[in-house]
C-alpha cells in the first residue's frame, strides 16, 4: 500500500508537496508512544500512517543536507522514506526514545547509503570509517584550513587532525581525499578531450595471452606430452602400470589393489612406485636438456607444428 507520495520531478505538484509536508506539525512524545503502541499491538494502519505522515517533513529536511552531492532531490527523499518505513516497523515504544530522535537515525542511513552507492560508479567503501570520512571530510578539512589560515591543501598535520578526529588512519584519509578530488571516466573518453584521440580503454592491458604465448604454449604442451610419452617407454611393465594406475588415471588405484593384481604387497607396491616416479623425472628431464642443446631444431618443430 503506497503511504507516501514522493515527487519525480519538482514541478509545481511537487511543490505543492514539499509545501504540505512542511506544513505538518510535529507530534508530541504522548502522541507519538499512542500511534506506535496502536501500530505495534493492533497493527491499525491509521495508526501507522499518521505516525509516518507526521515525519515526512524530518525527511525532506534531512534530504535537503545531502543535495550538495549530484543526486536528484526527489530520489533523496525517496530514500529517505524508506528509511522512515524502517524505523517506524522496528520502533519499540517502551525503550524510552522518541520516535522522532529514533526515526532521523534511519532517514540518515537510508539516505547516505543511497548517496554511497551512486555518488560514483566506483563505491567509496561502507565501513563505519569510510563513511565518516566521505560525509565529513570536506568540511572538517575547510574547517580546520580555515582556523589555520591556509590553504586547502592537505598537508601531514592537517590529515592528522582529521584522522584524530574521525578515529581512522591518516593512510585513509590520504586515499578518500585523492578519491573525492578525482571524477569518473568513461572508457571510450578521449584522453585530454581531443576529438579523435585516444580513448582510456585503448591504454588499459589485456590480461589475456597474445596469440603468440598460445601458440607457444601449445607448442612447449605438446612437447611436454611427447617428452612423457617416450619416457614412460623405458620403464619395465610393471613401473608402467603402477604410474598409470596411480598418476596418470583420474581415479587413482589403490595401493592395496595394485599389490593384489601384482602378487606383491601395499609396501611394496609403495616402492616401486617411488623409485619409478624418480626415474620418470630424469629421463623427462634429460630430453629436457637434449631439447634445450638443440634450439635450431626446437624452432623447426615449432613452425612445423604450429598452425597456419
Amino acid at each position: 500500500m503506497a503511504l507516501v507520495r514522493t515527487p519525480r520531478t519538482l514541478d509545481g505538484a511537487d511543490r505543492r508537496y514539499l509545501s504540505t509536508v512542511m506544513s505538518k506539525a510535529m507530534l508530541s512524545e504522548a502522541e507519538e508512544l499512542d500511534l506506535a503502541r496502536r501500530w505495534r499491538d493492533k497493527g491499525e494502519h491509521v495508526a501507522m500512517q499518521k505516525l509516518v505522515s507526521a515525519y515526512l517533513r524530518l525527511v525532506v529536511a534531512t534530504a535537503a543536507k545531502f543535495k550538495n552531492y549530484g543526486l536528484p532531490m526527489p530520489d533523496l527523499i525517496q530514500e529517505g522514506n524508506i528509511g522512515l518505513m524502517l524505523a517506524v516497523n522496528r520502533f519499540d515504544p517502551e525503550r524510552g526514545v522518541r520516535f522522532s530522535t529514533y526515526a532521523a537515525w534511519w532517514i540518515r542511513s537510508s539516505i547516505q547509503e543511497y548517496v554511497l552507492r551512486n555518488w560514483s560508479i566506483v563505491r567509496s567503501g561502507t565501513s563505519a570509517g569510510q563513511k565518516a570520512l566521505f560525509f565529513n571530510l570536506r568540511w572538517l578539512r575547510a574547517k580546520l584550513e580555515r582556523a589555520g589560515g591556509g590553504s586547502m591543501h592537505l598537508d601531514n598535520a592537517t590529515r592528522d587532525e582529521i584522522a584524530t578526529a574521525l578515529k581512522v588512519s591518516p593512510a585513509d584519509v590520504t586515499a578518500m581525499a585523492q578519491r573525492l578530488a578525482a571524477r569518473d571516466h568513461s572508457l571510450n573518453e578521449t584522453v585530454g578531450g581531443e576529438e579523435g584521440g585516444d580513448a582510456f580503454q585503448d591504454f588499459l592491458a589485456d590480461p589475456n595471452p597474445n596469440p603468440e604465448e598460445i601458440v607457444t604454449d601449445k607448442m612447449d604442451g605438446g612437447l611436454r606430452r611427447e617428452w612423457l610419452t617416450e619416457s614412460l617407454k623405458e620403464l619395465s611393465p610393471r613401473e608402467q602400470l603402477i604410474i598409470s594406475e596411480r598418476m596418470l588415471n583420474d581415479e587413482k588405484t589403490t595401493l592395496e589393489d595394485l599389490g593384489g593384481r601384482l602378487g606383491v604387497t601395499k609396501e611394496r607396491v609403495r616402492q616401486i612406485e617411488t623409485k619409478a616416479f624418480r626415474k620418470l623425472q630424469n629421463l623427462v628431464l634429460r630430453r629436457y636438456r637434449q631439447a634445450s642443446e638443440r634450439p635450431q631444431e626446437k624452432m623447426e618443430n615449432f613452425h612445423c607444428c604450429a598452425p597456419a
